[in-house]
């Protein structure tokens, strides 16, 4: 069973407004799940949503810029996956 922490306690505990993790949500980038008209993220989220929050908070990147960069992230790691791959087919 996934643990679900409510957003209203993040966005306190973060000092971020609750509209922004609603975004992230809507854009995708976290999973977010709606109970009795309450939003929650799953513990497994957490750690995703928090480095969001520092991108936010430190840099002061907005929602389509987290986007984009987590976009980016993506990319090159999967760049540095394939890259592992045809290293060890070279051996």
């Amino acid at each position: 069973m996934v643990n679900l922490i409510a957003t209203k306690e993040i966005s306190t505990y973060h000092d971020v407004e609750y509209t922004f993790i609603n975004s992230l949500g809507e854009a995708g980038l976290v999973k977010l799940k709606v109970i009795k008209k309450d939003t929650y993220i799953p513990e497994t989220e957490l750690q995703k949503l928090e480095k969001m929050i520092r991108m936010h908070h430190e840099l002061d990147i907005n929602v389509a810029g987290i986007e984009a960069i987590i976009h980016l992230l993506d990319r090159v790691e999967h760049m540095q996956e394939e890259l592992r791959m045809l290293r060890n087919r070279v051996r």
